[in-house]
């Protein structure tokens, strides 16, 4: 994941993850601002029951014409005129009767004469409420009722000389006043029984309302009703209980204008955080933008710097603020480790050629003064032709012997300064063993030495030059430290590298002498010819190839030495 990409997510997570508890923040509040808006409705219907209960309550001082009725009755006159003018003066009266202790109709009085034929003789003698009155003396209202299309509500209310006073009470008016109050443009009042039916004035229009859903809200404890459906719309709202029996006032109004201010709250809010989504959106895009090209032009100059490369540069123009001035330093930095690492390497060469010098003094003075020695016998002319011939042969052994060791003494030296360059290709392996083991041959058979390879890779990608030389030194090795038995080259190969094995039957070495086997000028028998560079090159090379040289011996029963080439850096 680049730099960029995270900073990016970084930005928008900062920006973003504290929405999450304010958006559950506001859930939580619009849940209860709807419970707020719905209390609102509760106390209106909470109001219209007191009122309904008040409604009741007057009806007693209504009821101030009982006495009269009483006189006319204990004067064994009809009370008639005066059952019709209370009808007069009280417009919620319809009907009015006066009933015998047994329940039976003595009197009555209607406000119209269709409301007297509709209303058949009164006949309580099996009604309990007689029994109730007669025990305790009170006003006793009953239910709704629908009479000619009305909502009434029968009482009884006993008289002093044992008489009850019968009346049906029109709640009509009292509905017509309550239900043209209103909430909004489609809140409404509704008188509601228990099942469900709804009583409505000429004033209003009663919405096909679900009963059952209104008989489950009545059964609740909850005074809010929270979804009523009809077929075409759905209501909130609230009913509170009156003091008629199964009766409830419902207040209920369009779900979508009760709620209106809370979805258009919601749609200012929902805008809100779109503007501030889309903006922290360009804006950490802009800001990922801005830190992350300087930081990853850095990351990308340090990566080549670690490689060794220290002519790279960073554009101080792609900065701003603290980031120019660090990218100004880095390139000053990086100017300076240049210069830095051009005084390294002037040291180091004036350090390889000390070391040449303090080579070739140290191992080339015997041969040189040996050399001088051949030449001095010859210009002295006193030596026979094939004594001549022997000496001449002898300063070209020696000769030879100081031209390789000069270049041992040189690749030395350019392997520690890290100078060696080496030119990669495909080695046809088996060909490049036999001309090694070829090379040695002659002083194998003066041993009776048996040669032998096994090759189970064809190619390996190498410096052809380089590997030889490896294995030149390894064989040769070999063939000197081994008196009797056998040498033998095996190459192959698994999934990660190329191994090639080099193994003798000679005199082996002891695990002390494994210790200092590969340093430089390190030899293990003096007695032998040699310099001491041969493994130390060796080892230098193969590791240059990114891979290693491992040895394994025993005392006396001979050594292998193993080069292991990794395919990845083949």
């Amino acid at each position: 994941m680049s730099i960029f990409s995270k900073l990016f997510k970084l930005f928008l997570a900062v920006v973003f993850l504290p929405l999450v508890p304010m958006l559950l923040l506001l859930g939580y509040y619009q849940v209860h601002l709807k419970d707020n808006i719905l209390d609102t409705h509760a106390n209106l219907a909470e109001m219209v029951a007191t009122s309904m209960g008040q409604h009741i309550e007057d009806l007693t001082w209504r009821l101030a014409f009982a006495p009269q009725v009483t006189a006319a009755l204990n004067k064994k006159t009809t009370p008639v005129h005066v059952l019709q003018e209370a009808l007069d003066a009280n417009p919620d009266f319809v009907f009015l009767a006066v009933i015998s202790k047994e329940g039976k109709e003595k009197y009555r009085a209607a406000m119209s004469t269709e409301v007297a034929n509709k209303m058949a003789p009164i006949d309580l003698h099996d009604d309990p409420s007689l029994t109730q009155l007669a025990q305790e003396p009170r006003l006793l209202v009953s239910s709704f009722e629908i009479l000619s299309g009305r909502p009434i509500s029968e009482f009884l209310y006993p008289l002093s000389n044992g008489d009850y006073l019968y009346g049906v009470l029109s709640f009509f008016g009292f509905l017509a006043r309550v239900q043209q109050q209103r909430i909004g443009n489609t809140g409404h009042i509704y008188i509601v029984d228990a099942a469900g039916n709804i009583y409505v004035s000429d004033y209003q229009y009663a919405p096909a309302f679900n009963k059952e859903t209104f008989e489950q809200a009545f059964a609740s404890r909850s005074p809010l009703i929270k979804n009523i459906k009809t077929p075409h719309h759905t209501y909130v709202g609230a009913y509170a209980t009156t003091p008629v029996l199964g009766v409830h006032v419902a207040v209920l109004q369009l779900k979508s204008e009760a709620y209106r201010s809370i979805y258009h709250t919601n749609i200012i809010l929902a805008l809100f955080m779109l503007t501030i989504a889309t903006l922290a959106y360009f804006g950490a895009l802009t800001f990922a933008e801005r830190l992350g090209e300087p930081i990853a032009a850095l990351s990308q100059a340090a990566a080549q710097i670690s490689k060794g490369n220290l002519d790279v540069h960073v554009d101080p123009e792609i900065g701003w603020g603290e980031f120019k001035r660090l990218i100004n330093d880095f390139n000053q930095m990086t100017a300076d480790l240049k210069d830095y690492q051009n005084l390294r390497l002037q040291a180091q060469v004036s350090e390889l050629k000390e070391q040449v010098f303090r080579a070739v003094a140290h191992d080339l003075r015997a041969p040189l003064m040996g050399l001088q020695g051949y030449i001095y016998i010859l210009q002295n002319g006193q030596v026979s032709e094939e004594e001549k011939q022997n000496y001449l042969k002898l300063m070209s052994e020696a000769a030879q012997n100081l031209s390789a060791l000069l270049e041992d003494v040189l690749d030395v030296s350019r392997l520690e300064a890290g100078m060696s360059n080496l030119h990669k290709e495909e080695v046809d392996v088996s060909g490049l063993v036999r001309a090694v083991l070829d090379t040695v041959r002659p002083l194998a058979e003066q041993k009776a030495l048996t040669l032998t390879s096994q090759i189970d890779v064809e190619k390996i990608w190498a410096d052809s030059k380089a590997f030889k030389r490896v294995l030149t030194n390894l064989v040769s090795n070999a063939v000197k430290f081994t008196e009797k038995g056998f040498v033998k080259v095996v190459a192959g190969q698994d999934e990660k590298s190329y191994t090639v094995k080099v193994a003798d039957s000679g005199i082996g070495l002891s695990a002390q002498e494994i210790k200092g086997l590969f340093q430089k000028y390190h030899q293990v028998h003096t007695d032998k010819p040699g310099y001491g560079l041969g493994l130390f090159i060796s080892r230098q090379l193969v590791e240059a190839h990114g891979g290693t040289l491992e040895v394994s011996s025993v005392e006396g029963k001979g050594s292998t030495f193993t080069i292991h080439i990794p395919k990845e850096q083949a």
